[in-house]
C-alpha cells in the first residue's frame, strides 16, 4: 500500500513539472510592445515612389486632354498612309476667342473623339484618344493611386520581368479613364450639278449614294478603357508583347529632412505618435506630423527637435472608442 502511494506522489510530482514548463515563454519572441534598441532622428534625401504591375502591348491606346476650358472643335482627320513621323492636329479649344491646337504626337494615330463636337469641356479632360504604333508598356492604375499618380508622370522607371531595365519610360496621354472614342464619316464630296445653258439636260450630276465604289479605309474607333499608364521604352530595347514589367512611378521628393524608421512611428495620414525616452528611461509619448516614407523611413515635419531618442517600436496606439449608439455597438 505504502508502494503504491508512492508511486501515486511521484507520478503527480513528474505531471505538475511538465504542466508548469509549457507555460514558459518561447524564448524567440518578446512580449507584444516590449522595447526593443532606440533610434534617433536624421536627415537625408527622401523619394516616395509607387510600384504598377503592367505589361508589354502592342498599339496601346492613350487619351489626349484639353488643354484649357473652352469650346472644342474637332478636325477632319484622314488616315494616314504611314506611321506619321510628326504631330497630328485633331482639334482646336477656343477660349476667349483664341484657339489652342491638340496634337496627336508623333508615332501615334488619331483613334476617336471623346466628346461631342462644339461641346464646352473643362482643362484636363480627355477629348481625344490616340493609338501608339509599336510597343508600349501598360499598366492598370487603381481608383485610389489616381490623385497620387496623376501630378506626378515625370519620372518612371520600367523594368522587364527576366528581361531589360530598369529604363526610363515616356509617359504617353493621361491616366484618366477613356470613354468609347468615335470616329464621323468624312462629309461627302461636293459635286455640284452644272445648270445648262439653255434648259437643256442637266450636266456632271451627283453620284448617287452607294455608287458600288469601296469605301475608303476607316480606322476602328477605340474601346473604352479603364484607368492606366501607358508609357514607351527607348528604342533600342527589346521588348516582346505580353511580358510582364514593374512600373515604378517617382511622386514626391523632399531635400534633407528629418526622419525615422518606420517602426519607431504609430499612425499615418499625416498624423503619428513616437515614445521620447526621458533621462530616467520613462517614455513620453508625442505627436508628430508625417511626411514622405520610402517604406523604411518616414518624414518627421513637425513635434520634434531632432535631437530626441525614440523607442523602437513605436507606441501601441488604444483601439478606437466606439460609439454606443452606432451599429454593433454596446448594449446592441
Amino acid at each position: 500500500m505504502r508502494i503504491l502511494s508512492a508511486l501515486t506522489v511521484a507520478l503527480f510530482v513528474v505531471a505538475g513539472c511538465s504542466t508548469s514548463g509549457s507555460d514558459k515563454p518561447t524564448p524567440e519572441l518578446a512580449p507584444r510592445g516590449t522595447q526593443m534598441t532606440t533610434a534617433k532622428p536624421t536627415r537625408q534625401d527622401l523619394t516616395s515612389k509607387v510600384s504598377l504591375s503592367g505589361k508589354v502591348a502592342i498599339n496601346p491606346v492613350f487619351g489626349l486632354v484639353s488643354p484649357v476650358a473652352g469650346q472644342v472643335r474637332y478636325l477632319d482627320v484622314k488616315t494616314p498612309e504611314k506611321t506619321p513621323a510628326k504631330p497630328t492636329k485633331v482639334a482646336n479649344v477656343f477660349a476667349n476667342g483664341k484657339p489652342t491646337a491638340v496634337d496627336v504626337p508623333a508615332g501615334a494615330t488619331f483613334s476617336g473623339r471623346l466628346a461631342d463636337d462644339k461641346a464646352t469641356v473643362t482643362a484636363g479632360q480627355p477629348i481625344a484618344s490616340a493609338k501608339h504604333v509599336g510597343y508600349g508598356l501598360v499598366a492598370e492604375i487603381k481608383g485610389e493611386q489616381a490623385y497620387q499618380l496623376s501630378d506626378a508622370l515625370s519620372s518612371v522607371q520600367a523594368q522587364i520581368k527576366n528581361g531589360p531595365g530598369p529604363f526610363p519610360c515616356a509617359v504617353l496621354g493621361t491616366i484618366a479613364a477613356l470613354p468609347a472614342g468615335t470616329i464621323p464619316d468624312p462629309p461627302p464630296a461636293e459635286n455640284p450639278a452644272t445648270p445648262p445653258p439653255s434648259g437643256g439636260p442637266v450636266t456632271n450630276p451627283a453620284p448617287p449614294p452607294g455608287n458600288g465604289k469601296p469605301e475608303e479605309n476607316k480606322p476602328n474607333p477605340s474601346e473604352a478603357t479603364g484607368m492606366r499608364l501607358v508609357c514607351t521604352a527607348p528604342s533600342d530595347l527589346k521588348l516582346i508583347n505580353g511580358a510582364e514589367a514593374t512600373l515604378e512611378v517617382v511622386t514626391e521628393k523632399a531635400a534633407n529632412v528629418m526622419v525615422l524608421p518606420v517602426e519607431a512611428v504609430a499612425g499615418g495620414q499625416g498624423k503619428g505618435k513616437v515614445d521620447v525616452l526621458g533621462p530616467s528611461g520613462e517614455r513620453v509619448t508625442k505627436d508628430v506630423v508625417l511626411g514622405l516614407t520610402d517604406g523604411k523611413v518616414v518624414q518627421i515635419k513637425s513635434g520634434l527637435v531632432g535631437d530626441e531618442t525614440v523607442a523602437v517600436p513605436g507606441p501601441n496606439l488604444p483601439p478606437a472608442q466606439q460609439d454606443p449608439n452606432s451599429p454593433g455597438g454596446p448594449g446592441k
